[in-house]
């Protein structure tokens, strides 16, 4: 059996948001079950990029690294990254973005999580350019550095994602677990009639 991690699985995504990225040479997975075991077995850390259609800066940083061959490479080798549209989940998309409130004091989309195998959070941040510019830390020499943190420095990270939790814990209930709404569940049609509907330019519907 080809472990999940070797495609990108967003074409099997029931969000249109997600099925967006399905061709991103990133090898996305979907928040399951699937996933995290991929990411146990590995022993690699999570990285969860959280958005949705109408986000200009998801726009952005999908251009900007997704897309980009030598991001991916550095994310399918080092990390299991995950895709969560976050008008789907809104209770990942809160449990994250309460954390990223508490530790740096603010947030925003697209939402970009590390995560150990357990998915609690070591660092967490938003839009990161490629290549740093403007102050703002580039995304790939951001993934060289946390996979050598990983490597090198794991306890500290796990003690790191323990403590931001239990800062959170006044907010937060548990970890969210996947869920399955079926192949016949209206909401696939619901989805299917919105990404039809939806100005993939410039976000929104119709033409206002």
């Amino acid at each position: 059996m080809t472990a999940p991690t070797n495609r990108n699985r967003l074409a099997d995504a029931g969000s249109p948001y997600l099925r967006q990225h399905a061709d991103n040479p990133v090898n996305w997975q979907l928040w399951d079950d699937e996933a995290f075991e991929a990411a146990e077995r590995r022993d690699d850390p999570i990285f969860l990029s959280i958005g949705y259609s109408a986000c200009h800066w998801c726009h952005v940083m999908e251009e900007e690294s997704f897309s980009d061959p030598e991001v991916a490479d550095a994310l399918n080798e080092n990390f299991v990254p995950i895709k969560v549209d976050r008008e789907e989940r809104p209770d990942v998309d809160s449990l994250y973005m309460t954390v990223c409130n508490v530790v740096r004091g603010g947030g925003g989309w697209p939402l970009s999580v590390f995560l150990t195998p357990d998915r609690k959070p070591f660092y967490v941040g938003t839009y990161f350019p490629k290549h740093s510019k403007q102050n703002q830390p580039g995304f790939l020499p951001l993934l060289e550095r946390v996979a050598g943190e990983w490597e090198h420095n794991r306890e500290e990270l796990e003690d790191r994602a323990e403590q931001w939790m239990s800062a959170a814990s006044g907010e937060l209930e548990s970890l969210p677990d996947p869920v399955d709404v079926g192949d016949d569940s209206p909401l696939v049609d619901a989805a299917d009639a919105l990404a039809r509907a939806a100005d993939q330019d410039h976000g929104g519907f119709g033409r206002a």
